[in-house]
């Protein structure tokens, strides 16, 4: 084990480290400024976040003697920033990213695994299963986000209802232009229309003995999904789900109070209050009988494999950022839910939050496995195909193929 849970405890440990490491090179340079010493650690983080961790950073650098470099990136560009920088003997310690980073990353392997000991215990359940590929644990979890249906209050008074049908019954009702709105897309969006789907039962892959996703087992064209198709097909001929609908143009119709519903996520709850509307959050309706679950995204943070200093990132990852306060304080940004129970808790005394952890509380963790690629390459494009009127039935079995093959293809 590298660290133990409890931050005294780590210290002594971390100070010898960085002794014994003094004449060597940080964690690999980096393009970005930083000190190359080996008492030093360089952090990628979220430009929105980073000054939650200013405090845990300078902390630390207090107690251990590592200083910390944090550097502000932008999140689009972090993961091939990474992939690049870190064979080659560059890049941060550590970085910030979204757990279905994992596979790509381990694929290559440019980060290591976390050791969490006794604390793994204090995380969610959907947090941790994210933040584990392959049975080994390679990302410190900070929060679990998912979409879920913000409602105008003025539009709507009462719960959302729990059914596709009585939703849109109620969305017509308002009497206004869209009874219900949700972002797509010319080349579609499957991210927002899985709760749907998952409302049939359908899936993507199978699961193996330790209940990871299995890349070998698709089963995006089973039955489940064949009949998530049909009712897309419905739903596209009333024109109620259309790709000409992107996220501007939704999101411009939930303001201007043109729509009752909106089916986003917490990264829009500020617009929408910002411009006066009174908001509550609620679980999406189901459309095919069984629950509505979104994916679940768990953003965290990576370990690079080339590290010179991993155990001192070890123990700042999880004795300093899985700590109630930055887990809550990093949450805060954006309105999501922390990953640490205790701070979850505390948290969902905001009725946001709590929304948003009602509506993803048997949310299904994104797929981290890198098949995954082939599934986004045609998945969304098949949904516009049929929302825009092609036969259901052939043109799911068509998406099914096509993703085998090129999951097959990945594979020579």
């Amino acid at each position: 084990m590298l660290v133990k849970p409890q931050r005294f405890i780590a210290l002594g440990a971390i100070a010898t480290s960085a002794a014994l490491l003094l004449s060597a090179c940080s964690g690999g340079g980096t393009d970005d400024k930083k000190d190359d010493s080996a008492s030093s650690l360089t952090v990628w983080v979220d430009a929105e976040r980073i000054d939650a961790l200013k405090a845990a950073a300078a902390d630390y650098t207090t107690e251990s003697g590592v200083k910390v470099n944090l550097v502000s990136k932008d999140v689009s560009t972090t993961k091939d920033d990474f992939l690049q920088q870190a064979p080659t003997g560059k890049g941060p310690d550590i970085i910030m990213g979204a757990h279905d980073w994992a596979g790509e990353l381990v694929t290559n392997g440019v980060i290591s695994p976390i050791e969490l000991g006794d604390k793994a215990a204090d995380f969610s359940d959907v947090a941790l299963r994210a933040a584990t590929y392959e049975g080994k644990v390679y990302q410190l979890p900070y929060a679990v986000e998912n979409i879920a249906i913000l409602r105008n209050t003025a539009l709507a008074a009462e719960t959302t209802p729990a059914t596709w049908d009585d939703m849109i019954a109620a969305g017509k009702a308002a009497g206004t232009k869209y009874p219900f709105v949700v972002e797509q897309k010319a080349d579609g969006d499957p991210y927002h229309l899985a709760p749907f789907a998952a409302s049939f039962g359908a899936s993507i892959f199978g699961v193996d003995a330790d209940g990871g996703y299995d890349p070998n087992n698709l089963i995006l064209g089973d039955a489940e999904g064949v009949a998530f198709a049909q009712w897309l097909s419905k739903v596209g001929a009333e024109g109620i789900i259309s790709p000409e609908i992107d996220g501007d143009i939704a999101k411009q119709a939930f303001l201007d109070g043109e729509s009752p519903y909106w089916l986003t996520g917490p990264w829009n709850v500020s617009a929408a209050t910002d411009a006066g509307i009174t908001v509550a959050v609620d679980p999406i309706p189901s459309a095919g009988g069984q629950p509505a679950n979104p994916f679940a995204g768990v953003k965290g943070f990576y370990i690079n494999s080339e590290s010179k200093n991993a155990v001192a990132a070890n123990d700042f990852l999880v004795n300093y950022l899985g700590t109630n306060e930055v887990q809550k304080e990093l949450a805060a940004v954006g309105s999501v839910l922390p990953a640490l129970t205790e701070a979850a808790t505390e948290a969902g005394a905001d009725p946001i939050i709590a929304g948003f952890t009602a509506a993803g509380k048997n949310a299904i963790p994104m797929p981290a496995v890198p098949a995954m690629g082939a599934v986004w390459q045609y998945w969304g494009i098949a949904e516009t195909e049929i929302l825009n009127g092609s036969e259901p039935v052939a043109r799911w079995a068509k998406l099914a193929s096509d993703v085998q093959a090129a999951i097959d293809a990945d594979k020579k």
